[in-house]
């Protein structure tokens, strides 16, 4: 047994330098030592010059994201204290720039220069330069231009002071803080332009009357943001035309004490909302820092919002008898809200700043909005109605397709490998490698003799639809569910489905238990196959999405035409290709359109459709969903007039296709 060393003594602690915090535990202050830990880098740095802008020193930031990863940010604030600081016998760069805990920004409470700043901790400043490879500091103040270079947490500007001191004749003061994030502390820099896009455009959201400017040189794009009335314009930006009510903007000033013993302090709340069918969003911001997780805003609004709308519904009697009461999800389903909040004490969740825990911030923001709501909820009646209406059929909505998800489970949890609950006249194969596995749809029984005489037992199975296929575009989930065509389908390919609202996935789908590796669709070449193939893949668009964006979904071209050549047979999947084999047939022939797929004999089916080496599969792949969904919508959907439109402008083109059938 190996002896224990039992050498911990007075010797055996020791501590990190000030650098060394930051180079060695970037995670600890940036929550990340990757690509998260480099994006706080420029959050502390913005934040700062925001910071002065909001205190009404300079409306102009600009941002600079260079080619080789490093960044600037240049500001027309006050500019940096550089020099000597008595009160602290030390110089002000090396507080700012140097010290960890160390600024200008912890009596805020009282009558500092940060009343509502977004750095609290004298962090933000320090960290980034210690996990920077090189940061270059360049101020203008008091008449002078200061210059300070840093490398690898060091200062190595070439003078005894630390800084460069020139004198200066400039536009307007500021700081210009150039670094660049070092890959011996984080293990990757490659910032990502939509990044800075989305940090200076919140920035605007909720900083209004001050612009921020991005400058990418990579793409040699320049990006400006500006909002003149902040989140009242970004909230009627989102909503566009689509709103069902007009924006609401609230505005509270506080003060007060999270708990007893401890001391009061200043809180200003603004909140824009709006209800809205097509797009629902919340965002909250404290101190202009964007609460990625929320915390207390998130939980008073929560609150709030359902308190009131409830009890707007149960006084109106808008309830069924013994029905359940509304949840927020409800209400989140039609609900534009952006909060942004102020105070000058703040608790953070950690360093990252991505919740906020303050108790009285919470506590008054839910008063405040209780009070505000109910008010509204008052004086504008009309559109009271259309909001409590709306809530109640999302609610009503939600919990229909909750029961739904409950009854699709027990329906298809049946597993279709038991012979006791075997699909009907779905013929399986021999393997249960899954990367072999296909799976033909064939359009009735006619087919299935055919192509099951036709293909390769060992790896091709075949599912018979009998007579058509409900549209899943036109039928609520209801109905999609009792179709048993569809109920066996579904068992048949065994990965589930994905039932969605606007905020949740109610289905069961699992690609993992998906049991084929091509699910092919195989029907006839005239408009009744054509028909079918349609309806098929509206239900696998509208029920499994997944597999047609993963390149599981493909359609088996049929012959159009055979062409026999004495004891040759040719195959013709176009009028093109009939044609050119026309052409290059030098005697006599005998052409004819292609039967049914009932009506071809087996060794034709597994030559023209289901041999691998000779058949021709379409993968459907929608590069555009959107454009997918839009055709859908447009041939299945209930879009008569689109439809009619279409019909008006292009049927002359299908005129001559019309022949050939």
């Amino acid at each position: 047994m190996a002896k224990k060393n039992n050498s911990y003594g007075n010797e055996s602690l020791s501590t990190l330098e000030e650098k060394e915090k930051v180079r060695l535990r970037p995670g600890v202050i940036f929550g990340s030592d990757g690509i998260e830990g480099s994006k706080h880098t420029v959050r502390e740095i913005v934040g700062n010059s925001r910071d002065e802008a909001s205190e009404g020193w300079g409306d102009l930031i600009e941002v600079t994201r260079f080619k080789d990863k490093s960044i600037e940010v240049k500001d027309r604030g006050r500019g940096i204290p550089i020099e000597w600081n008595s009160n602290e016998e030390k110089y002000n760069w090396e507080i700012v720039f140097t010290i960890l805990y160390g600024g200008g920004k912890y009596d805020n409470n009282g009558d500092s220069n940060y009343q509502f700043s977004i750095g609290l901790n004298g962090l933000g400043t320090a960290a980034t330069q210690f996990a920077s490879e090189y940061m270059d500091v360049i101020v203008f103040r008091d008449g002078f231009k200061y210059e300070l270079n840093f490398y690898k947490g060091d200062n190595v500007t070439e003078s005894e002071k630390g800084y460069i001191k020139n004198k200066c004749n400039y536009e307007h003061t500021g700081s210009i803080i150039k670094w660049k994030p070092d890959l011996e502390v984080f293990n990757d820099i490659d910032i990502p332009l939509s990044f800075y896009q989305d940090i200076l455009k919140r920035q605007a959201i909720v900083n209004k009357g001050i612009t921020f400017k991005l400058y990418d040189e990579e793409s040699d794009n320049t990006f400006t943001y500006y909002y003149e009335n902040g989140i009242v314009d970004y909230v009627k930006e989102l909503s566009g035309d689509k709103g069902f009510t007009d924006v609401q903007y609230y505005e509270l000033e506080t003060k007060g004490r999270d708990r007893e013993d401890k001391p009061k302090y200043k809180v200003k709340v603004e909140v824009a909302f709006c209800f809205n069918n097509e797009v629902n969003l919340l965002e909250y911001y404290h101190n202009s820092s964007f609460l990625e997780h929320g915390g207390s805003p998130d939980d008073a609004v929560k609150n709030a919002f359902r308190y009131e709308i409830d009890s707007k519904l149960k006084s109106d009697g808008k309830y069924n008898k013994n029905e359940k009461g509304i949840s927020f999800t409800d209400i989140e389903d039609s609900l534009i809200l952006v909060a942004n909040t102020y105070s000058t004490v703040t608790s953070y969740e950690n360093q990252t700043k991505k919740a906020i825990t303050n108790k009285f911030i919470k506590d008054a923001m839910n008063e405040f909005l209780k009070e505000k709501l109910e008010i509204y909820f008052i004086e504008n009646q009309m559109e009271t109605d259309k909001v409590i209406n709306q809530i109640l059929a999302n609610k009503r909505s939600r919990e229909k397709a909750e029961k739904t998800r409950v009854d699709i489970r027990k329906k298809l949890s049946k597993n279709v490998d038991n012979i006791s609950n075997k699909v009907e006249k779905f013929v399986d194969c021999r393997t249960k490698d899954k990367d072999r596995r296909e799976i033909f749809i064939v359009e009735g029984d006619s087919a299935l003799g055919s192509t099951k005489m036709g293909r390769d037992a060992e790896f091709q199975a075949i599912m018979p639809v009998r007579g058509k296929i409900r549209n899943c575009l036109k039928s609520d989930y209801n109905k999609i569910f009792r179709d048993d065509l569809i109920i066996d389908l579904l068992k048949v390919l065994g990965c589930g489905v994905e039932v969605k609202t606007k905020h949740q996935n109610l289905g069961n789908f699992d690609l993992d238990n998906l049991r084929w590796n091509k699910v092919i669709i195989c029907t006839d070449a005239d408009y009744d196959g054509y028909q079918i193939r349609c309806l098929i893949l509206t239900m696998l668009y509208v029920l499994t999405p997944t597999l047609i964006e993963k390149g599981y979904v493909y359609i088996a071209e049929s012959p159009l035409f055979e062409i026999t050549e004495g004891d040759k047979t040719y195959f013709a999947y176009s009028e093109g290709e009939k044609e050119k084999i026309i052409k290059g047939i030098k005697g006599k022939y005998h052409m004819q359109r292609s039967k049914g797929l009932g009506e071809n004999e087996p060794e034709m089916m597994w030559e023209t459709t289901m041999n691998p080496e000779t058949r021709r599969l379409i993968q459907v792949t929608p590069t555009d969903a959107e454009e997918t969904k839009i055709a859908f919508d447009l041939f299945l959907g209930n879009d008569l007039d689109g439809r009619k439109k279409f019909i008006a402008e292009h049927g002359h083109e299908y005129i001559d296709l019309a022949d050939v059938m």
